[in-house]
């Protein structure tokens, strides 16, 4: 490994840079129309799932040190804004992360990269679980 994972774009290179993301993103959402638990979230998503595809491989891109490719095509984000109209508990965010799970485990990433991305993914994960209920608190 170049670097340490976090530091410039060393986990985006230990991801196999933006095809590696785009495989890791593809077997995501074949997951999340695999897995029975992940019925809820699949619901959120429309059914052509080009567009989704192509922003969660951009946002990860970006997200793991290299390029913001996603700000360029899409403008700014904030992850857990962008998600705060969603009803998400631990169920739906349990479900995202099994669907990633499968897809970091179907990658040839190393053994403690997968580790150290699954752990960081759970942060916005629940950040967005977070802003949505905060969300529905408010409006109660």
């Amino acid at each position: 490994m170049a670097g340490k994972y976090g530091e410039g774009d060393a986990s985006f290179q230990a991801a196999g840079g933006l095809e590696g993301l785009r495989k890791l993103v593809d077997r995501f959402y074949r997951a999340m129309d695999e897995l029975p638990e992940a019925q809820a979230i699949r619901a959120m998503h429309p059914d052509d799932l080009t567009e989704a595809r192509d922003k969660l491989t951009l946002f990860l891109s970006g997200w793991l040190g290299s390029e913001k490719l996603f700000s360029k095509k899409y403008g700014p984000i904030v992850i857990p804004k962008a998600h705060a109209h969603l009803e998400l508990d631990e169920p739906e965010r349990d479900a995202w992360l099994a669907c990633m799970q499968v897809a970091v485990d179907e990658q040839d990433y190393a053994p403690v990269f997968k580790t150290y991305l699954m752990e960081q993914l759970f942060v916005p994960a629940e950040r967005c679980r977070i802003a949505s209920v905060n969300r529905r608190a408010q409006t109660d």
